[in-house]
This record gives C-alpha cells, structure tokens and sequence, in this order.
C-alpha cells in the first residue's frame, strides 16, 4: 500500500470530484503553494496512483436507455476460451467493463445499450455466439444509486 500523507490523499479526494481543477486551485485548497502541489500531483501520475482523466458521460443523454450486468459461464476453462472471450469483449463497444470473477459465473459484463432490441441482438447473436459461452443471465438495471467512480481513500487515513 502506498504510504500518502494528508495532502496527497486530500488532493485525490478533490481530484475525484473535479478532475479539471487547476493546480493553483489544488494548491490552495489543500494548503500547499502551487509548486510542491504540482510535483506532488505529478509523483502520484509517476507511480500509477492518478490513472488519467475522463469526461463523465451522461448514458442517457446519448441515447443508451438499457444498463445491464450480464453474467457468463464460460464451458471450459482450458482450452483457450477464457483468451478468446477476453479478446473478443474488448472488441464489443456495447461492454463498458468486465471482470473476472469467482464463484457460479466467470465474468461480469456492464452492457449499455440504446433498447430491449438491441439488447436482444447483442446477447443472442453476438454474447451466446462466442466459442466457449456456455450460458449467460442477465439483470436489468432500474435505477444507479451511486457510481461509478469514486474511490474511497479513508483507509490510507489510519
């Protein structure tokens, strides 16, 4: 675990809520001047800690109106399926995150789409048409709570 003082885990929780913020603004908000601020922020981009930054994007508003989890069973798990569905995921814009997981089913898919049909079409003719899916189930989702993207830091505060 990375050892972070109170200055670098405050600047992340800022970071978190206003990726676009200037480092003189950082800078005064955590109570740094702007200087150490920025070595700081670029220490934290050296060691992999800040990913990058992104623009939020509304599903909605670009006309995906389907969100679903889509869990896979893959048949076999050693004869190059787990590769090949991997590969072939990573080649579908409709799948916006997948995880290997433990458990009754071998991944989790978070599809977007823009409707039932076309959720349809991608789970029939495309998801089960892999080599080595053995079945998949998937859940609606109604209405997201909270997330994606924060990462709680509180546990660097101890």
């Amino acid at each position: 675990m990375p050892q972070l003082d109170d200055f670098e885990i405050r600047m992340l929780d800022i970071l978190q809520l206003d990726g676009r913020k200037p480092v003189s603004e950082l800078a005064q908000e955590i109570g740094l001047s702007t200087t150490p601020c920025a070595r700081r922020f670029e220490a934290l981009q050296e060691a992999g800690i800040i990913k990058g930054f992104a623009a939020v994007l509304s599903r909605r508003a670009v006309g995906l109106t389907v969100e679903v989890f889509v869990q896979v069973r893959l048949v076999s798990h050693s004869d190059g399926s787990p590769e090949s569905f991997i590969a072939a995921v990573q080649r579908m814009d409709e799948v916006s995150s997948c995880w290997t997981m433990t458990g009754d089913y071998d991944f989790l898919l978070h599809v977007m789409v823009p409707s039932v049909d076309d959720l349809n079409a991608f789970i029939m003719h495309r998801l089960m048409r892999l080599p080595g899916v053995r079945d998949v189930h998937t859940q609606l989702v109604l209405q997201n709570i909270k997330g994606p993207g924060h990462v709680p830091l509180s546990h660097l505060r101890r």
